[in-house]
């Protein structure tokens, strides 16, 4: 019933997609699905890298089945324990029990604490190198990138790299798997937002991979989410967004991020969004908490170089959407960014002083001095929210 998906000479994709889940971790929106890869090596020995979400667990093992005919599977090799990849791992002993577990030391231990599974369970190294027959697979471990457990696996021969979740990205496969069947345009914004909200945090760990991997030759990258890299444009594009990302380097352009009440607040964005415009910023997003989902205003965020966050005081604090947009930016690390911060108050400007806050936690050096607003929005507000967007376009070189 399942014609076996082909992804070179002896690797067959043997993943599932999502359509169904609203929210990925519970967390990010699906709105264009995602999916969840898993992959077999068929040599003298025959390995299945990762397994899928037990939700899909029925229709992955007709796949695999469709795949392996008679044969049985000698190794299972665990990039990355979270349960969207790990979660079919008991059902598969159940029936294939001879199964040897490939894994580093913090793989056993989440294999045991997830499952209790203790037995047949094989521990590498960085380097270390298993050899299936004709081929090898070499193991890379690229820990905190995103999980401390998460390693890479290298098919040698065909310079295959299971990357598990690094390179992924949100959206299902309808109909490709590989980028030469598909249109990847639709997947590159969709991989800023995963890497944003899912990795953003790690771009250390993941500068440290990818040093790891820079004398690595990769014809191919297998991630656990989105298309399989098979053009050499396309690879070299995916490595290049992953170093721009980690490294909290950006393209030129603006978000601006407000949450407000009666309008005032939104005003005060559109004068600066305005003013920035007229001084030559071309790319601009402006986000209103109450609308936006903070994992689009995370991801235009790590898109784009100049940052400005507007809130209205409310209770003597932020307002509570730019309150959770600035959480989610302490947490992630973010870096190298133009900052500006306007607010409003109708008596006491609380909004000001924990805008202030997280400027001086985030050691952001604002370009101006921040706009202020009391009531509703008045010339000199305006007049200071236009020096706000010229100041932005300056500092962005525009």
């Amino acid at each position: 019933m399942y014609k076996p998906k082909q992804i070179s000479d002896n690797v067959y994709y043997v993943g599932v997609n999502d359509r169904d889940t609203a929210l990925f971790e519970n967390l990010w929106p699906l709105p264009k699905g995602v999916s969840y890869n898993s992959y077999l090596i068929m040599d003298e020995k025959v390995v299945l890298i990762d397994t899928v979400d037990i939700n899909f667990a029925d229709l992955f093992f007709k796949k695999v089945g469709a795949v392996l005919g008679d044969k049985t599977i000698d190794y299972l090799v665990v990039n990355h324990m979270e349960p969207d990849h790990s979660g079919s791992i008991e059902l598969l002993l159940m029936k294939y029990p001879n199964i040897k577990i490939v894994g580093n030391k913090r793989t056993a231990e989440m294999l045991e604490g997830y499952y209790g599974i203790t037995e047949n369970v094989i521990i590498i190294e960085d380097g270390d190198e298993l050899n299936i027959g004709v081929d090898d697979l070499k193991f890379y471990l690229t820990p905190m990138v995103h999980w401390p457990e998460t390693m890479m696996t290298y098919l040698q021969g065909s310079k295959t790299l299971f990357s598990a979740d690094a390179f992924g990205t949100f959206g299902s496969l309808d109909g490709g798997v590989m980028d030469s069947e598909l249109n990847p345009d639709k997947y590159w914004n969709e991989m800023v937002r995963y890497y944003s909200n899912i990795v953003g945090k790690f771009g250390t760990s993941v500068q440290a991979a990818l040093k790891k991997l820079s004398d690595v030759h990769i014809n191919t990258i297998c991630s656990t989410h989105g298309p399989v890299w098979t053009l050499a444009e396309n690879i070299d594009k995916v490595l290049s967004l992953y170093n721009k990302l980690s490294s909290y380097d950006a393209d030129n352009g603006l978000v601006i991020v407000y949450g407000g009440m009666y309008g005032n607040t939104e005003q005060m964005a559109d004068v600066i969004a305005s003013a920035a415009a007229e001084h030559g910023v071309r790319d601009i997003v402006v986000h209103n908490t109450s609308k936006s989902h903070i994992s689009d205003i995370i991801s235009d965020i790590f898109k784009y170089k100049g940052l400005i966050i507007g809130s209205a005081t409310y209770n003597n604090k932020a307002n509570p959407g730019i309150d959770a947009v600035m959480s989610a930016l302490k947490n992630s690390g973010l870096k190298n960014r133009h900052f500006a911060y306007f607010s409003g108050h109708t008596w006491a400007d609380g909004a000001k002083r924990e805008l202030k806050a997280f400027a001086e936690a985030m050691k952001f050096e604002p370009i101006c001095e921040p706009a202020e607003m009391k009531q509703s929005i008045c010339q000199t507000a305006s007049d200071s929210a236009r020096v706000m967007g010229k100041a932005m376009a300056e500092a962005l070189g525009c």
